[in-house]
């Protein structure tokens, strides 16, 4: 079946303009500590997950920049690589996990591991960098990532001092929306698609054909007529634009009432970013932001 994802991709690129434009307020905001640059490539050992619109987007574009040929044979090489690698360490949080080990040491530990990504080539730098994924756009600045601030050891930003940062969480709550909003318009046996979460290593690898995704036959769809509808997309969050904001913010008339931390992403009624206290090496915060500023 020809699939056309071309509306879907052009709001996934909405929202990587997004945080290219929230990285390039906290870099104006903060000359001083974001040092990333060409040949820099810390950020390309990193470990993270894509959404299913990221993954397709991603693999289009790798198919279109390169249909064949030694450079396209050398990707695939690293990324059959990298996916071996991931697959272990994976498995090795599994075990971790059985044997009681909590969430949080287990995220922390993954946090350390490196895997070189697949992209990276010989003279370190991204050979799709134009269409790099979001998570790689924002590396390099402050992210709130489950309540607590964090960002690249190689830049100037120090433990103790406060900086805007911003609320990555929100931005991937889009991405996951907008993926299972592409999926429930498919027909498609596979309704959960939009749920799945996978390294860029996978993405590259990955023929996203009729099979892949699910898509049902004519003789699947005479055999079960009702499977043709589409499910109900979930609801999609609004497009409101990534902030990286420094200093106070207005609290919302309802602040608060959601029962969570304000200013945390788990807050229904606090948007965009706020200043925090970055974390030392061995813990959280001991003087975060209250969530609105200083």
């Amino acid at each position: 079946m020809q699939l056309d994802f071309s509306p879907a991709f052009a709001r996934y690129e909405a929202l990587a303009a997004e945080a290219d434009a929230a990285f390039a307020k906290v870099s104006e905001m903060c000359p001083d500590f974001v040092s990333c640059g060409a040949g820099c490539s810390d950020c390309c050992h990193a470990l993270f997950d894509l959404t299913f619109i990221e993954a397709l987007y991603l693999n289009h574009k790798f198919q279109a920049a390169f249909p064949s040929g030694p450079a396209r044979d050398a990707v695939l090489e690293r990324a059959n690589s990298a996916d071996r690698d991931a697959a272990k360490l994976k498995r090795k949080a599994f075990r971790a996990g059985e044997q009681g080990v909590s969430t949080r040491d287990i995220l922390e530990s993954m946090s350390r591991e490196r895997i070189r990504c697949p992209l990276l080539g010989d003279d370190d730098h991204c050979v799709l960098y134009p269409f790099r994924p979001i998570t790689c756009r924002l590396y390099g600045v402050p992210l709130e990532i489950s309540g607590e601030a964090r960002t690249c050891g190689n830049t100037g930003f120090t433990p103790g001092g406060r900086y805007p940062t911003v609320k990555i969480e929100k931005l991937q709550d889009k991405l996951v929306a907008l993926s299972q909003e592409v999926v429930a318009a498919l027909p498609t046996r596979l309704p959960l698609l939009g749920e799945m979460l996978v390294p860029v290593s996978f993405a590259l690898v990955t023929e996203f054909d009729d099979d892949y995704l699910g898509i049902l036959t004519e003789d699947d769809l005479v055999k079960s007529p009702e499977a043709a509808a589409p499910a109900p997309a979930a609801p999609t969050p609004q497009m409101q634009p990534l902030q990286a904001t420094l200093g106070a913010a207005a609290p919302a008339a309802n602040c608060g009432s959601c029962g969570e931390t304000a200013g945390s992403s788990a807050c229904s009624s606090c948007g965009g970013s706020t200043s925090w206290v970055l974390p030392g090496p061995d813990g959280a915060p001991t003087d975060k932001d209250d969530g609105h500023g200083a």
